[in-house]
């Protein structure tokens, strides 16, 4: 009887443990069946500069003898930026882009999503590992990079996303030789086509810290979007309203104009006096 006894309890041990392990099991196979979240769009990540990328649409001016003023200044602000984010985030654009080519594996272990590829920026080989892993209604982002011959497993942005896709947050670190904060880019999409992204810098300690260029596309026949232009060192704030379709808009900046009204352009951009 005790040789049976011992067998039985030696059993229904082994069956518990069995049990416990399969239940274990099957919560990582079913978190691994889950779809994996959505990248946020490229939208998200990097500005559109397009409606502000073309100086020569202003060269008729010569012939005509129009001037291009408040477009000129317009487009001259944006620039800027543009250059900026196409020079500075080169490699995290590339990195970022890369990704939506890629199907991500699933690691129980860390209970997370890995997309593993690899970018040639300057013709170089850089690594990438972005990660996903969700909490509540929320996905948690990281972007690891390794340079072919240098830095490794630098975290070179991070961000947070609604699973719903509606909003988030990316943050840009300056570069594997500086680990710090440099741009947050807040972002918001509707269904209806509504949506705004923000570069704010963030560089602590930085003169532009609380420097920003915010873009949107909003609900309005006349302006359909526009950018908010903050130079934090000189505490200056360009406004700037167009349509994207007509091309008409209006600019507003005290230290250009030397006023807070607005000064507008017409379809063709020259220079034209605000009917409101």
């Amino acid at each position: 009887m005790g040789i049976i006894k011992k067998t039985t309890i030696w059993f229904l041990m082994l069956m518990f443990v069995s049990s416990i392990a399969f239940i274990n099991t099957s919560c990582d196979k079913d978190e691994a069946d889950k779809d994996a979240p959505d990248i946020p769009p490229l939208s998200t990540f990097l500005m559109d500069f397009s409606d502000f990328d073309n100086p020569d649409d202003t060269l008729n001016g010569t012939k005509t003898h129009k001037t291009y003023q408040n477009w000129g200044h317009s487009f001259f602000n944006v620039a800027v930026w543009n250059a900026i984010i196409t020079i500075g985030m080169a490699v995290p654009v590339a990195t970022f882009v890369e990704s939506f080519n890629h199907t991500p594996i699933y690691y129980s272990n860390d209970k997370e999503w890995r997309w593993t590829y690899t970018v040639y920026p300057g013709n170089v080989a850089h690594t990438c590992r972005l990660t996903a892993s969700i909490s509540g209604n929320f996905v948690h982002w990281k972007m690891f990079v390794s340079k072919q011959g240098g830095f490794q497993n630098f975290m070179w942005y991070e961000g947070k996303s609604h699973l719903d896709g509606t909003n988030g947050y990316w943050i840009l670190y300056e570069s594997p030789h500086i680990n710090q904060r440099l741009v947050q880019i807040d972002w918001n999409k509707e269904s209806s086509g509504i949506s705004d992204i923000k570069y704010t810098n963030v560089k602590p300690g930085g003169p532009e810290n609380g420097g920003y260029i915010h873009h949107g596309i909003q609900d309005d026949e006349v302006y359909d979007a526009f950018y908010d232009i903050y130079n934090k060192g000189q505490d200056n704030l360009t406004q700037i309203l167009y349509h994207r379709t007509t091309k008409i808009g209006r600019v507003k900046d005290p230290n250009k104009f030397g006023d807070n009204e607005w000064h507008c352009w017409g379809p063709d951009l020259a220079d034209k006096e605000c009917e409101d």
